[in-house]
């Protein structure tokens, strides 16, 4: 998969930013979260949107990642060399 692709790469990502429904894959039973703990572990930081864990009910179940707010969110992006949107 492109997670597990991503977490073997040389480059890394600085930051990984989960929205709406892309937060499921911060929660247990995620199928990429080895891949997501292994990107963290190599220093990538993840950030799932504290609102749309809510909206899910998902935010007990969180695995990965420190949960953050939409001001954060638009900051982040706005201030990125790059982004890449799945």
């Amino acid at each position: 998969s492109y997670m597990f692709a991503l977490s073997e790469s040389d480059n890394i990502p600085k930051t990984m930013i989960f929205l709406n429904s892309g937060v499921h894959l911060t929660t247990e039973d995620s199928p990429v979260l080895d891949s997501l703990k292994k990107l963290a572990h190599r220093g990538t930081e993840i950030m799932p949107c504290g609102t749309c864990l809510d909206y899910y009910g998902l935010k007990a179940k969180l695995l990965i990642g420190s949960i953050t707010n939409m001001y954060t969110i638009v900051e982040k992006m706005n201030n990125a060399a790059n982004t890449i949107k799945l």
